[in-house]
C-alpha cells in the first residue's frame, strides 16, 4: 500500500481547481489551504483519514513539472456510476480523454475504468472492481 502520491504542478491554481472538482466525485477533500501550502503541496484525503493522500505541488528543483512517459495513478471507486461522474467532471474541468468508461476484460472480468489526462498531461484513471466491495466503505468511494 502507499501513504501517498505527488505529482508535479506548473499553474497551481489551475490544478487545484481541476483536482478539487474530480476527486470531490470519489470523495477526496482538499485539505491544504491555497494560502498555507508547504512544502509537503496540495493535499487531498478522505475525511477523517491520514494516509493515503494525494498531492500537488510545483517542484522543488525549480524545473518545470512534466507528466511522466508511462506513469498513471489510479484512484478507486466505489461503483461504476462513481467511474463515469469521475470521468465527465474530469473532462467538463480541462482534462482530455485517453478512454472513455467501460468494461476492461483484458485486465480482469470486473475491471470497470476510464482514462483522462489532467490539464498538464498526467495520465488518471478512474476504477472499479466489484473486489472493491469487500473493502469497508469508508475506504472507497
Amino acid at each position: 500500500m502507499f501513504s501517498h502520491v505527488m505529482i508535479g504542478a506548473n499553474d497551481l491554481g489551475r490544478m487545484v481547481a481541476f483536482y478539487d472538482a474530480v476527486l470531490a466525485r470519489i470523495g477526496l477533500d482538499r485539505t491544504t489551504s491555497l494560502q498555507s501550502v508547504s512544502p509537503a503541496g496540495v493535499i487531498w484525503q478522505k475525511d477523517r483519514q491520514r494516509w493515503p493522500q494525494f498531492a500537488l505541488r510545483a517542484p522543488l528543483n525549480g524545473k518545470p513539472a512534466s507528466a511522466g512517459n508511462g506513469v498513471q495513478v489510479s484512484f478507486m471507486c466505489s461503483s461504476p456510476e462513481a467511474v463515469d461522474a469521475a470521468w465527465r467532471t474530469a473532462l467538463a474541468n480541462g482534462g482530455s480523454d485517453e478512454g472513455g468508461p467501460g468494461d476492461r476484460p483484458i485486465y480482469s472480468d470486473d475491471f470497470y475504468a476510464a482514462y483522462v489526462r489532467d490539464p498538464e498531461g498526467n495520465k488518471l484513471c478512474f476504477l472499479y472492481c466489484a473486489a472493491f466491495s469487500d473493502i469497508p466503505p469508508s475506504e472507497t468511494a
